[in-house]
């Protein structure tokens, strides 16, 4: 009897351990991509079955809530800035020297001909804050030991998918995989972030994979060159009127 109740209070402890929330992980893993603030140069290579393409930008973020991203090449692209507000976005085109606001019905669109999208850059971050979540299982990525967590949206979430997977290291905390389902369930999107590098403070994934689940050859890999933490910024850095001099 005292080995019965012992295993089912085992279960018990598993069950609970296994059903814990993550919320602080996410948060943490997250947190190593911007800190505070944060000043980068990344470079974006959008493959296709047979050609690809490479976009150079400069990204400034202020918290969770304000990003700017200049583009410094290719030459037809060159000084187009993107401004990200809350749930708000712009785009100021220079040679044609007009603002933009990004309308709701275009935030599914692909960004700058990639395979991430305008709601992509405009809802990063809110993993955390727009998802319930618990720990599924203990898995192997990449040589590192990960949880395996599932996010679900909560019901009033302002979000687009269905259900997201996330693979976090266990001891670096470092985000390495995750998976985008649609309402119906079916896999959309699979993002692979890889080449841990010491970049300014701290160690992180520099390489991101966005690959498409039902596009063969299909994929866009956005490489961190260069990143400063915790420059100082201030919110009215992230204004229109930046947009225009932003260099």
């Amino acid at each position: 009897m005292k080995r019965i109740v012992l295993t089912i209070a085992t279960v018990l402890l598993a069950l609970a351990v296994f059903a814990q929330d993550m919320t602080a992980i996410i948060k943490q893993a997250d947190e190593k991509f911007r800190g505070e603030s944060s000043r980068s140069e990344i470079t974006m290579i959008i493959e296709r079955p047979g050609w690809s393409r490479t976009v150079s930008m400069k990204n400034w973020t202020l918290g969770n809530d304000y990003s700017l991203i200049y583009i410094t090449a290719p030459a037809k692209e060159k000084g187009q800035v993107f401004l990200k507000r809350d749930k708000e976005m712009w785009n100021w085109v220079p040679n044609i020297e007009r603002m933009i606001k990004i309308p709701p019905s275009m935030m599914m669109q692909s960004w700058m001909g990639s395979d991430f999208t305008n709601d992509d850059l405009v809802k990063e971050s809110q993993m955390a804050k727009d998802y319930s979540n618990k720990l599924l299982a203990e898995e192997e990525v990449d040589g590192y030991s990960c949880y395996k967590i599932e996010l679900i949206p909560h019901e009033d979430a302002p979000v687009v998918w269905g259900k997201v997977m996330m693979w976090i290291s266990k001891k670096e905390l470092h985000w390495l995989k995750a998976e985008f389902y649609d309402e119906d369930g079916y896999l959309v999107n699979t993002e692979i972030l890889t080449n841990i590098k010491m970049m300014d403070d701290r160690e992180m994934p520099t390489r991101l994979e966005m690959i498409p689940a039902d596009e063969e050859g299909n994929k866009t890999v956005m490489i961190f060159d260069a990143i400063e933490f915790d420059v100082d910024l201030k919110e009215s850095f992230f204004s229109q009127q930046n947009m225009k001099r932003i260099r």
